[in-house]
């Protein structure tokens, strides 16, 4: 038995294989079309999502877990009273985090830590990670957090769209901003910060855009040295092999290569793509 439980919210894309294998229970958020609701990852998974988003006359849209199901997880993780440690989307991205709260504040019994990841998709898969690592090398909640605090300092997330469609029909931007972008074939680089989306920067094309992703991981190793990256993509396997190999020549090692599942796909679209890196020195296990 693991003296820690650990619980993270669906944004961290987790494999389902990784999450069974390594005991983290996941809260799925929802994704919508029209009046059919799916848990994500669960009643759709992430082929069937984008699939759907293709021909879906609704835009698809999305919703935070409840504290009630947040709490029916605590529970039954938590049956044999060890510490439960989960991680969550941004708060200012999403009120996931604040459920987790409520759900928290109705088991008093139980010692339940939930950390604001401060972030989305590869960097929150990134901060499960480095807790089943913290976890498994026997430390302690406090431990665990105080590794994940150091990781969110640390860690970056940059990425890019193939379209703007999906930004235009989710009210994101203007109609006028995407018809320019679309004739211009305009590319936005976006990333986090203090755990908003922004945009970084803008590039003519797709495959600029990508060579600007692996740009940002060479920067990113030339400063930090030895680092640890996550390449993420919307519904574009191939592309990601092809990133992915061109950052193990930066870093040394492939990267692990994530689908990124319906809550951001809804807002990223088919061809979103997304790097999560940090300094292998950010957390020591």
């Amino acid at each position: 038995m693991n003296p820690i439980h650990l619980v993270c919210d669906s944004t961290a894309d987790l494999d389902a294989d990784y999450a069974t294998a390594h005991d983290v229970a996941v809260v799925p958020l929802r994704v919508i079309f029209g009046e059919d609701e799916f848990r994500d990852g669960v009643d759709i998974s992430t082929a069937e999502f984008y699939r759907r988003m293709q021909v879906d006359p609704h835009l698809p849209r999305t919703s935070q877990p409840t504290p009630a199901e947040f709490e029916e997880v605590f529970r039954r993780v938590g049956s044999d009273g060890a510490t439960i440690v989960c991680t969550t989307i941004s708060a200012e991205l999403s009120g996931t985090y604040g459920s987790a709260l409520q759900a928290r504040a109705a088991l008093p019994d139980l010692d339940i830590r939930v950390v604001d990841s401060r972030t989305v998709g590869p960097t929150h898969t990134a901060a499960v990670e480095v807790a089943v690592a913290l976890r498994d090398r026997g430390r302690d909640a406090d431990a665990v957090v105080a590794g994940l605090a150091r990781l969110r300092e640390q860690q970056r997330l940059i990425f890019a769209l193939e379209t703007l469609e999906y930004l235009r029909r989710g009210g994101r931007i203007g109609g006028g901003q995407a018809f320019v972008g679309t004739v211009l074939s305009i590319k936005p680089i976006l990333g986090m910060t203090d755990g908003k989306i922004e945009a970084v920067d803008r590039v003519r094309t797709y495959p600029r855009a990508l060579n600007r992703l692996v740009e940002e991981v060479a920067t990113a190793a030339r400063s930090w040295g030895p680092t640890k990256v996550i390449c993420a993509h919307a519904a574009r396997p191939e592309q990601a092999r092809i990133v992915a190999a061109r950052v193990r020549e930066i870093t040394g090692e492939m990267p692990r290569i994530v689908e990124i599942g319906g809550v951001l796909g809804c807002h990223a679209g088919p061809g979103g793509f997304g790097i999560g890196m940090h300094p292998a020195s950010a957390v020591e296990v």
